[in-house]
């Protein structure tokens, strides 16, 4: 069984892990560092799919870090501790989507 942890990255600007998701899933997934006030955006590209049995599902904050999947539009992303997955890849836990994870639209 593996581990989920929450989503998070770092700001594309300054590299702060300090982010805020400052909208909602109904809108757009823009973002904004609490250091620099830089905005951007979360993308994903289907990379593989999961099959490994998952661990129990972390509470996430819903200010934090999150994105939508780029097989089902759900944003129920994690990464994953303790099985063959690259670190940079994330699990979308709705469709088992194995997901690569790009920061686009990095504004001021």
């Amino acid at each position: 069984m593996v581990v989920l942890r929450p989503l998070s990255f770092a700001c594309p600007k300054c590299g702060s892990r300090d982010v805020l998701y400052s909208c909602s899933p109904s809108c757009c997934f823009n973002h904004v560092c609490s250091q620099c006030y830089a905005t951007f955006e979360p993308e994903t590209r289907r990379v593989g799919e999961f099959t490994s049995e998952l661990g129990p599902l972390p509470d996430v904050d819903t200010t934090g870090p999150t994105a939508p999947c780029a097989r089902c539009g759900e944003y129920r992303l994690f990464r994953v501790d303790g099985d063959s997955v690259r670190p940079d890849q994330v699990l979308c836990v709705s469709c088992r989507a194995l997901l690569s994870l790009e920061l686009v639209e990095v504004g001021e």
